[in-house]
C-alpha cells in the first residue's frame, strides 16, 4: 500500500518545491487536484523536480478533446518513465457547461466513451493498431505520422475515474485501470458500495477486480495534543460539510445511520450559514471520515482502516500541512514510510 500526498494544482515552482519535499519525506507520490490551475501542467513541473509516482486526481475529462488528453497523458508518461496515471472525472454540469462550454449529458455513458477513446488513442500513438474510433460522443479518424508523438518505451499510462455511485464505479470495474475514490468516504461506504460494484462491473468484462487500482483519499488529524490536532479536525468537518451538502452524496451518511445529513446541509447552505452547516457533522459522524491520533498512533490507524482495500491512500491534508509548516510534511511522511513497510 502506497501512501501519496494530495494537492491542488499550483504555481509551477510552488509544484517543484513541494515535489522535492514529498519526495525526501519519503511518501511515494502526488495525486494532482484541478481547479484554477490546470493538474497536467502541474504534474509536468513535479516530474522535472522529483521521481515520485504522478498522478492527475482527477482531470476534468469533457472540458478537453480525448485527443488533446491523450496527448497530455502520452508526454507525461514518457517524462516520468511510466510513473504516471491518468485521472479522470465528469466534474458537475454547471462547470462543464458554463466554465468550460462544452457538452455534459450523459456523464456516466459519456466518460465510458471517453475512456474508451483515449485507448484507442493511446494505440495509434503506439503504432499498433490505425485511428479509427466511432463512438457516439467522439470520432477519431486522422492521424498523420507527423502529428502522432509516436511510441513509448514504457507503457501507455493507465486510466483511472473517478466514481462514486454504484453505476458509475461499476462502469470504472469495467473500463478502467483504478478508481480514484471521492474524499467522502467511510469503510462502510467502501465494504457495502464500492467493493461489490467494482467486482459486478470487473466481472462483467471478464477482469479481475483485485487487479483495479484504488486510490482512496483519506482525512487524518494528527499531533500529540488537543491543541494541534483540533485544526486539523475542524478543517476536516468543514470540507465534510461542503462535499456532503451535494445531493447524489446523501446515501453516504444514510449508510452510517446519519439519515437527513444532506438536506440539513443544505438548508444551512441555502441560508448562508457555513457555520451551522459544519455544526451538521456531529464528531461521531466525523468520525466516520478522518483517521485520528497522535503521530505515533497515526500509521497504525491507517494500516487497520485501509490494508486489503486502498492500492494507494492519498493523505487529503498533506498539501495543506506542507503549505503551513514543511516540517509537517516530514513527520507525516515518516508515518507514509512506516505504512509501506508495514504492508510491502
Amino acid at each position: 500500500m502506497q501512501v501519496d500526498v494530495l494537492t491542488n494544482a499550483a504555481p509551477l515552482r510552488t509544484m517543484q518545491n513541494l515535489a522535492r519535499d514529498a519526495e525526501r519525506a519519503g511518501f511515494s507520490g502526488l495525486v494532482v487536484t484541478e481547479a484554477g490551475r490546470t493538474a497536467y501542467l502541474s504534474c509536468a513541473a513535479a516530474a522535472l523536480a522529483a521521481d515520485l509516482h504522478l498522478a492527475t486526481g482527477v482531470a476534468v475529462a469533457f472540458a478537453r478533446s480525448p485527443m488533446v488528453t491523450a496527448s497530455s497523458a502520452w508526454e507525461l508518461a514518457d517524462l516520468t518513465g511510466g510513473r504516471f496515471r491518468l485521472g479522470l472525472g465528469t466534474q458537475v454540469r454547471a462547470h462543464v457547461v458554463r466554465r468550460y462550454a462544452s457538452s455534459f449529458d450523459p456523464p456516466g455513458p459519456r466518460l465510458r466513451e471517453y475512456v474508451e477513446a483515449v485507448r484507442a488513442i493511446f494505440r495509434a500513438f503506439a503504432g499498433t493498431e490505425r485511428l479509427d474510433f466511432q463512438g457516439r460522443y467522439w470520432q477519431f479518424s486522422l492521424l498523420p505520422r507527423e502529428w502522432s508523438p509516436g511510441p513509448l518505451e514504457v507503457p501507455a499510462p493507465p486510466i483511472d475515474v473517478a466514481a462514486v455511485n454504484p453505476w458509475m464505479l461499476r462502469m470504472a470495474g469495467e473500463v478502467a485501470d483504478g478508481v480514484h475514490i471521492h474524499p467522502l468516504n467511510t469503510p462502510t461506504y467502501l465494504a457495502t458500495t464500492v467493493r461489490p460494484a467494482l467486482a459486478d462491473g470487473a466481472a462483467r468484462a471478464g477482469r479481475d477486480a483485485d487487479d483495479l487500482e484504488l486510490l482512496v483519499p483519506c482525512f487524518t488529524v494528527m499531533g500529540d495534543t488537543e491543541e494541534e490536532r483540533a485544526p486539523w479536525r475542524e478543517a476536516a468537518r468543514w470540507q465534510i460539510a461542503f462535499y456532503g451538502s451535494t445531493p447524489n452524496y446523501a446515501f453516504v451518511f444514510d449508510q452510517i445511520g446519519a439519515e437527513g445529513t444532506t438536506a440539513r446541509l443544505r438548508a444551512h447552505q441555502k441560508a448562508g450559514d457555513l457555520a451551522a452547516m459544519a455544526g451538521v457533522v456531529s464528531d461521531e459522524v466525523l468520525s466516520h471520515f478522518v483517521v485520528e491520533g497522535t503521530w505515533d498512533e497515526l500509521s497504525d490507524r491507517l494500516v487497520a482502516r485501509f490494508e486489503g482495500v486502498a492500492s494507494r491512500i492519498v493523505l487529503y491534508s498533506a498539501g495543506a500541512a506542507w503549505r503551513q509548516d514543511p516540517l509537517l510534511l516530514d513527520r507525516l511522511g515518516e508515518v507514509a514510510r512506516d505504512v509501506v513497510v508495514r504492508t510491502t
